[in-house]
C-alpha cells in the first residue's frame, strides 16, 4: 500500500511517501502553507499523483504522552484531511522526530536554507518509516 506520512505545521509541513511494498520512506516536499485549506488541497494533489491509499499524520504528545494544544491542532487537521479526501487517515506519535531530522541534517553537514527546508521533509521521513516498521512487526 502507499501511504503517505504528514509532519503538520503551521507554516511549512513535510511530505513523505512510502513504495507500494512499505519498504522505505523518502521525501516529498515540504509545502510553505498557512491556511489550512489550501493546504490540504495541495496534499490532496500530491496524493493523486502518487496513488495514496492512506495517510499518516504525525501527533506531537507531550514526553508524558498527553495531549497539548499541537497535538490537539494535528488531530484536527487528520479529521479534515480525511473528510475532504476519502483517504483513511491515521495518527502516529512523532514525539523526537524532529529532533531526529535535526541529528541527520547534522550529519549531512546540511545548513542554512536548505537545512529549514528539509527538516520538515526528514521527520515526516521519520514518522512514516516508524509507521511502516511498526505495521511489518505487528
Amino acid at each position: 500500500m502507499i501511504i503517505m506520512a504528514v509532519d503538520y505545521g503551521d507554516v511549512r509541513t513535510g511530505i513523505a511517501v512510502c513504495d507500494k511494498f512499505e519498504i522505505l520512506a523518502s521525501p516529498v516536499c515540504s509545502i510553505t502553507q498557512r491556511n489550512r485549506d489550501l493546504l490540504i488541497d495541495e496534499i490532496k494533489s500530491l496524493a493523486e499523483k502518487h496513488k495514496v491509499e492512506q495517510f499518516v499524520v504525525g501527533l506531537p504528545k507531550n514526553m508524558d504522552s498527553s495531549i497539548g494544544e499541537r497535538a490537539i491542532k494535528c488531530q484536527e487537521f487528520a479529521d479534515a484531511l480525511r473528510q475532504a479526501s476519502g483517504i483513511d487517515t491515521v495518527l502516529r506519535d512523532e514525539r523526537l522526530t524532529t529532533v531526529s531530522a535535526h541529528n541527520a541534517l547534522n550529519a549531512t553537514n546540511t545548513r542554512g536554507k536548505k537545512r529549514k527546508a528539509a527538516v520538515d521533509q526528514v521527520a515526516a521521513v521519520f514518522i512514516l518509516q516508524d509507521y511502516i516498521d511498526f505495521r511489518r512487526n505487528s
